[in-house]
């Protein structure tokens, strides 16, 4: 290939040129980003002493793909972890009150985040029927069969809620929690396959204690990972040029943006969201284009505020909390940001950042600045007994926030790559595909490099 584009400045596109350009050295590796800014829903605000992630918070290393990312930008020294409090100790908020969310079984059965009947149900797990490994149902289906309606409605929504937004009844299990369903059919029990692994790992690692996954970030924030990133790239990305079309010619493609000259290229790598790839397939394939844009969004505002350590009587000794979808509140969860990675606030203050919205509130969205911060002050009043009025506010709206994995994502993913294999030189990828966190976006990024170098080579 003598030059590739990437059309989508996120950190899937910026991983997927970084990667190729030491894997093909002498091609010409060229991201385009249609907003003014790269990063996609990855970035730092930096405001009179404080640091607001617009996006994620930080990154688990339950894969190694962004540590070994961060290791060749030379970014291993920058990353810090998150308090030790921060990864013991998560809330559930259900009926009005927090409740610490249990570490292992044992501790789920001595809790009172679930009744003596749903405690009941989850021993006998077991024991429940299984599913043919080839038929995909939604988490919440998967929950209620293996762990009755009580464990759906509140521990599996409330982990949908968390990570997804999104409604546990369309989304595939299969998709979005692939362990899940990996155990099910592998050991026939969630809980037996579970046990089965520690066993394991206690037998590979003797005397050593479990470890849970840790998150990570930057003293300065995950937008120094998108800064390094740009700054490590050949050729640098082009931001504010949206692409109109795409057009096959002769083995080749050209690349037609606007305010500039076409530009050709031996292959395109889509990784901007589903919904602006299905615009750039539909004149060069249609049925694709359908596919591709079949994924839905859901709408996400994140409110960030900022109060006086004084103010706010409830230790914050934990990562946050989470708020089941049948509770009915107006947020969705709190992150305890000042908790989870100290020095994001000025000398005795705490930032909080509140998530709204979601699959069933995207009108939440729409509400103003003031409305929202004055509904995030409410709860936080009722919930953490915060006092006096917030220091600072931020508001980050994303109205197309998270792809939805419904049921069926996996045959749909099937059925595109087919399609796309259609047409030589072309590529799709993203957070709309095979996973959302940006562990998943990096590690698919590297893979797909991987892919498009070899069948470089074979051609």
């Amino acid at each position: 290939m003598r030059r590739v584009i990437v059309v989508g400045g996120g950190v899937s596109g910026l991983t997927l040129a970084y990667r190729l350009e030491r894997l093909l050295p002498a091609a010409e590796v060229l991201v385009l980003e249609r907003d003014a800014r790269l990063g996609g829903k990855v970035g730092t605000l930096r405001d009179d002493g404080y640091r607001v992630e617009a996006g994620p918070n930080g990154f688990l290393d339950n894969k190694s793909a962004v540590l070994d990312l961060c290791r060749d930008l030379g970014l291993a020294d920058r990353l810090i972890a998150a308090s030790d409090a921060a990864g013991r100790n998560r809330f559930l908020l259900l009926r009005g009150r927090l409740h610490k969310l249990p570490g292992g079984l044992l501790s789920f059965l001595t809790a009172g985040v679930l009744s003596w009947r749903a405690k009941l149900a989850l021993l006998t797990e077991r024991f429940r029927r299984n599913r043919p490994a080839d038929e995909d149902e939604s988490v919440d289906a998967f929950a209620r069969r293996r762990a009755g309606a009580e464990v759906a409605e509140t521990l599996a929504d409330a982990f949908v809620t968390g990570i997804w937004g999104g409604d546990p009844s369309l989304l595939s299990v299969r998709a979005t929690f692939p362990r899940l369903a990996e155990l099910e059919r592998e050991h026939g029990s969630v809980l037996g396959g579970l046990a089965r692994a520690r066993r394991q790992r206690r037998r590979d690692n003797p005397g050593k204690p479990a470890s849970r996954p840790r998150m990570w970030s930057f003293r300065e924030g995950l937008g120094l990972l998108i800064a390094t990133l740009r700054s490590a790239l050949r050729t640098p990305p082009l931001t504010g040029v949206g692409v109109r079309r795409l057009v096959p010619e002769a083995g080749r493609w050209r690349v037609e943006a606007e305010g500039r000259d076409a530009l050709d290229a031996d292959a395109v790598a889509l990784t901007c969201p589903a919904f602006a790839q299905a615009e750039l397939l539909a004149d060069c394939d249609a049925e694709l284009a359908a596919e591709v844009g079949a994924i839905v969004y859901n709408r996400i505002v994140v409110v960030a505020v900022a109060y006086r350590r004084g103010d706010v009587p409830h230790p914050l000794d934990g990562f946050g909390y989470l708020t089941p979808q049948r509770e009915r509140r107006d947020v969705l969860g709190v992150q305890w940001c000042s908790s989870i990675f100290p020095e994001r606030t000025p000398p005795d203050a705490v930032l909080l950042r509140a998530l709204c919205g979601g699959w069933h509130r995207g009108d939440i969205v729409e509400w103003d600045d003031d409305r929202l911060v004055r509904t995030v002050a409410d709860e936080l009043r009722a919930v953490l007994g915060v006092r006096g009025e917030p220091l600072f506010s931020r508001v980050v709206r994303w109205p197309r926030a998270i792809p939805q994995y419904h049921v069926g994502h996996l045959a749909r993913l099937e059925r595109i790559e087919a399609l796309r294999r259609r047409h030589a030189g072309l590529y799709v990828g993203g957070s709309a595909y095979r996973g959302v966190a940006l562990t998943d976006c990096v590690e698919q990024a590297g893979l797909l490099a991987a892919r498009m170098a070899a069948e470089s080579a074979g051609r």
